[in-house]
Protein backbone atom coordinates (compact mmCIF):
# COMPACT_ATOMS: atom_id res chain seq x y z
CA UNK A 1 0.00 0.00 0.00
CA UNK A 2 1.06 3.29 -0.40
CA UNK A 3 -0.51 6.93 0.71
CA UNK A 4 0.57 9.82 -0.97
CA UNK A 5 0.03 13.89 -0.35
CA UNK A 6 -0.96 15.52 -2.87
CA UNK A 7 -0.76 18.81 -0.53
CA UNK A 8 -3.65 20.03 1.28
CA UNK A 9 -6.39 17.52 1.44
CA UNK A 10 -5.81 15.85 -1.71
CA UNK A 11 -3.94 12.44 -1.58
CA UNK A 12 -2.94 9.17 -4.34
CA UNK A 13 -4.00 6.08 -2.05
CA UNK A 14 -2.60 2.73 -4.04
CA UNK A 15 -4.53 -0.29 -2.23
CA UNK A 16 -5.45 -4.05 -3.23
CA UNK A 17 -5.97 -3.14 -7.20
CA UNK A 18 -7.12 0.36 -6.84
CA UNK A 19 -5.09 3.68 -7.50
CA UNK A 20 -7.52 5.82 -5.49
CA UNK A 21 -7.62 10.17 -5.70
CA UNK A 22 -9.04 11.98 -3.19
CA UNK A 23 -9.96 15.24 -3.26
CA UNK A 24 -7.61 16.07 -6.07
CA UNK A 25 -7.56 20.02 -5.88
CA UNK A 26 -4.22 20.02 -8.03
CA UNK A 27 -4.78 23.38 -10.12
CA UNK A 28 -4.21 26.63 -7.62
CA UNK A 29 -3.38 23.91 -4.30
CA UNK A 30 -0.11 26.24 -3.36
CA UNK A 31 1.35 22.92 -2.11
CA UNK A 32 1.29 20.61 -4.73
CA UNK A 33 3.91 20.67 -7.86
CA UNK A 34 2.19 21.86 -11.57
CA UNK A 35 5.15 19.83 -12.89
CA UNK A 36 4.17 16.34 -11.49
CA UNK A 37 0.11 16.21 -12.54
CA UNK A 38 0.71 13.67 -14.96
CA UNK A 39 2.63 11.67 -12.10
CA UNK A 40 0.40 11.84 -9.47
CA UNK A 41 -2.90 10.97 -11.91
CA UNK A 42 -1.23 8.03 -13.62
CA UNK A 43 -2.86 5.26 -13.33
CA UNK A 44 -5.78 6.14 -11.23
CA UNK A 45 -8.97 4.13 -11.15
CA UNK A 46 -11.44 6.12 -9.25
CA UNK A 47 -12.02 9.27 -7.69
CA UNK A 48 -13.24 9.77 -3.95
CA UNK A 49 -14.74 13.14 -2.76
CA UNK A 50 -15.80 14.09 1.24
CA UNK A 51 -17.68 16.89 0.24
CA UNK A 52 -18.26 19.74 -2.38
CA UNK A 53 -15.75 22.63 -1.08
CA UNK A 54 -13.72 23.87 -3.78
CA UNK A 55 -10.66 23.02 -2.70
CA UNK A 56 -12.01 18.99 -2.66
CA UNK A 57 -14.01 19.04 -5.99
CA UNK A 58 -10.53 21.03 -7.31
CA UNK A 59 -9.57 19.20 -10.34
CA UNK A 60 -12.39 16.37 -10.37
CA UNK A 61 -14.09 17.01 -13.78
CA UNK A 62 -10.70 17.63 -15.45
CA UNK A 63 -9.41 14.09 -14.43
CA UNK A 64 -12.95 11.79 -14.60
CA UNK A 65 -12.97 13.19 -18.25
CA UNK A 66 -9.34 12.36 -18.79
CA UNK A 67 -9.28 9.22 -17.66
CA UNK A 68 -13.14 7.90 -18.01
CA UNK A 69 -12.69 7.23 -13.87
CA UNK A 70 -15.51 7.21 -11.86
CA UNK A 71 -16.44 10.32 -8.98
CA UNK A 72 -17.38 8.07 -5.67
CA UNK A 73 -19.53 10.82 -3.86
CA UNK A 74 -22.16 11.15 -1.52
CA UNK A 75 -25.57 11.14 -3.55
CA UNK A 76 -26.42 14.63 -3.75
CA UNK A 77 -22.45 15.40 -4.99
CA UNK A 78 -22.46 12.56 -7.30
CA UNK A 79 -25.78 13.51 -9.13
CA UNK A 80 -24.81 17.06 -9.70
CA UNK A 81 -21.28 15.87 -11.02
CA UNK A 82 -23.32 13.59 -13.32
CA UNK A 83 -25.92 15.70 -14.98
CA UNK A 84 -23.49 19.47 -14.69
CA UNK A 85 -20.57 18.20 -15.14
CA UNK A 86 -20.79 14.76 -17.18
CA UNK A 87 -18.99 12.14 -14.94
CA UNK A 88 -19.12 8.81 -14.29
CA UNK A 89 -20.57 8.82 -11.37
CA UNK A 90 -20.93 6.43 -7.91
CA UNK A 91 -23.48 7.75 -5.53
CA UNK A 92 -23.61 6.33 -2.57
CA UNK A 93 -24.31 7.75 1.57
CA UNK A 94 -23.49 7.26 4.95
CA UNK A 95 -23.66 3.73 5.58
CA UNK A 96 -23.00 2.09 2.16
CA UNK A 97 -20.16 0.36 0.94
CA UNK A 98 -18.71 -0.10 -2.44
CA UNK A 99 -16.17 -1.90 -4.00
CA UNK A 100 -13.13 -0.48 -5.93
CA UNK A 101 -10.64 -2.83 -7.04
CA UNK A 102 -10.64 -4.85 -4.37
CA UNK A 103 -10.55 -2.41 -1.42
CA UNK A 104 -13.92 -1.76 0.55
CA UNK A 105 -14.75 1.53 1.00
CA UNK A 106 -17.32 2.73 3.37
CA UNK A 107 -18.96 6.14 3.80
CA UNK A 108 -19.12 7.59 7.19
CA UNK A 109 -19.99 10.83 9.07
CA UNK A 110 -18.19 14.02 9.22
CA UNK A 111 -19.03 17.54 11.17
CA UNK A 112 -18.64 19.67 8.83
CA UNK A 113 -20.28 21.80 5.51
CA UNK A 114 -20.60 21.28 1.92
CA UNK A 115 -21.83 23.85 -0.80
CA UNK A 116 -20.23 25.48 -3.63
CA UNK A 117 -20.69 29.00 -5.80
CA UNK A 118 -21.96 28.45 -9.47
CA UNK A 119 -22.73 31.31 -11.22
CA UNK A 120 -23.20 33.20 -9.09
CA UNK A 121 -25.32 31.18 -6.22
CA UNK A 122 -24.46 28.96 -3.46
CA UNK A 123 -24.98 25.09 -4.42
CA UNK A 124 -26.02 22.75 -1.42
CA UNK A 125 -23.72 19.85 -2.25
CA UNK A 126 -25.31 16.90 -0.05
CA UNK A 127 -23.85 16.18 3.74
CA UNK A 128 -20.03 15.61 4.06
CA UNK A 129 -18.89 12.44 4.73
CA UNK A 130 -15.82 10.56 5.32
CA UNK A 131 -14.77 7.16 4.65
CA UNK A 132 -13.21 3.65 5.60
CA UNK A 133 -11.25 2.63 3.54
CA UNK A 134 -10.01 -1.39 4.06
CA UNK A 135 -7.71 -3.35 1.78
CA UNK A 136 -4.14 -5.18 1.95
CA UNK A 137 -5.28 -6.09 6.15
CA UNK A 138 -5.34 -2.57 6.89
CA UNK A 139 -8.01 -0.21 7.40
CA UNK A 140 -7.37 3.88 7.02
CA UNK A 141 -10.23 6.01 8.58
CA UNK A 142 -9.81 9.11 5.68
CA UNK A 143 -11.53 11.74 8.12
CA UNK A 144 -13.03 14.39 5.58
CA UNK A 145 -12.85 17.47 7.15
CA UNK A 146 -14.46 17.47 10.49
CA UNK A 147 -14.23 18.14 14.02
CA UNK A 148 -14.41 15.68 17.11
CA UNK A 149 -17.41 13.77 16.83
CA UNK A 150 -19.30 11.01 19.53
CA UNK A 151 -19.59 9.29 16.22
CA UNK A 152 -15.63 8.46 16.60
CA UNK A 153 -16.78 6.33 18.96
CA UNK A 154 -18.36 3.55 17.00
CA UNK A 155 -16.59 4.41 13.95
CA UNK A 156 -13.51 2.98 15.90
CA UNK A 157 -14.97 -0.03 17.68
CA UNK A 158 -16.50 -0.89 14.20
CA UNK A 159 -14.49 -0.54 11.65
CA UNK A 160 -11.12 -0.70 13.89
CA UNK A 161 -8.85 1.76 11.48
CA UNK A 162 -5.17 1.03 12.28
CA UNK A 163 -3.98 4.04 10.03
CA UNK A 164 -6.00 7.76 10.44
CA UNK A 165 -5.49 10.60 7.72
CA UNK A 166 -6.86 13.23 10.17
CA UNK A 167 -7.71 17.08 8.85
CA UNK A 168 -6.08 18.73 11.39
CA UNK A 169 -5.14 22.02 10.48
CA UNK A 170 -7.69 24.21 12.43
CA UNK A 171 -9.66 26.82 11.87
CA UNK A 172 -12.16 24.91 9.10
CA UNK A 173 -11.31 21.41 10.68
CA UNK A 174 -10.18 20.41 14.11
CA UNK A 175 -6.77 21.24 15.10
CA UNK A 176 -3.71 19.42 15.67
CA UNK A 177 -4.36 19.34 19.51
CA UNK A 178 -8.40 18.09 18.91
CA UNK A 179 -7.11 15.24 16.41
CA UNK A 180 -4.34 14.08 18.42
CA UNK A 181 -7.55 13.98 21.66
CA UNK A 182 -9.77 12.04 18.97
CA UNK A 183 -7.16 9.76 17.95
CA UNK A 184 -6.25 8.83 21.50
CA UNK A 185 -9.78 8.77 23.19
CA UNK A 186 -11.69 6.86 19.92
CA UNK A 187 -9.04 4.78 17.89
CA UNK A 188 -6.16 2.81 17.98
CA UNK A 189 -4.23 3.99 15.22
CA UNK A 190 -0.50 3.07 14.39
CA UNK A 191 -0.07 5.71 11.49
CA UNK A 192 -1.26 8.56 11.59
CA UNK A 193 -0.56 10.84 8.37
CA UNK A 194 -1.94 15.00 8.71
CA UNK A 195 -4.22 16.55 6.13
CA UNK A 196 -5.54 20.15 5.48
CA UNK A 197 -2.58 21.67 6.83
CA UNK A 198 0.68 23.80 5.74
CA UNK A 199 -1.62 24.97 2.47
CA UNK A 200 -1.84 28.98 3.57
CA UNK A 201 -0.76 30.76 6.54
CA UNK A 202 -4.35 30.44 8.05
CA UNK A 203 -3.79 26.25 8.71
CA UNK A 204 -1.32 24.82 10.88
CA UNK A 205 2.39 24.47 9.41
CA UNK A 206 3.45 21.93 12.31
CA UNK A 207 2.62 18.89 13.45
CA UNK A 208 4.00 18.88 16.70
CA UNK A 209 1.31 18.90 18.77
CA UNK A 210 -0.24 15.68 17.14
CA UNK A 211 3.37 13.83 17.34
CA UNK A 212 3.10 15.26 21.07
CA UNK A 213 -0.52 13.87 21.49
CA UNK A 214 0.12 10.43 20.27
CA UNK A 215 2.79 8.99 21.85
CA UNK A 216 3.73 5.67 20.90
CA UNK A 217 2.00 5.92 17.28
CA UNK A 218 3.93 6.90 14.05
CA UNK A 219 2.94 10.10 13.23
CA UNK A 220 3.90 10.31 9.54
CA UNK A 221 4.51 14.10 7.96
CA UNK A 222 5.78 13.39 4.51
CA UNK A 223 6.39 16.20 1.48
CA UNK A 224 4.27 16.51 -1.06
CA UNK A 225 4.99 13.55 -3.55
CA UNK A 226 6.51 11.43 -0.93
CA UNK A 227 5.40 8.04 -0.66
CA UNK A 228 4.14 6.45 2.60
CA UNK A 229 4.66 2.45 2.24
CA UNK A 230 2.45 0.87 4.56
Amino acid sequence: MKIIWLGHAAFRIEIAQAVLLVDPWLTGNPSFPPARRAEAIAGATHILLTHGHSDHIGDTASIGTELGIPVIAIADLADWMSNDEGQKVIGMNKGGTVTLGGAQVTMVQAAHSSSFRSKGRVIYAGAEAGYMIAGEGHTIYLSGDTDIMADMEWMGDLHKPDIGILNCGGHYTMDMARAAYAARRYFNFKTVIPSHWRTFPLLAQSAEPLRQGLPGVDVRTPEVMEPVVI
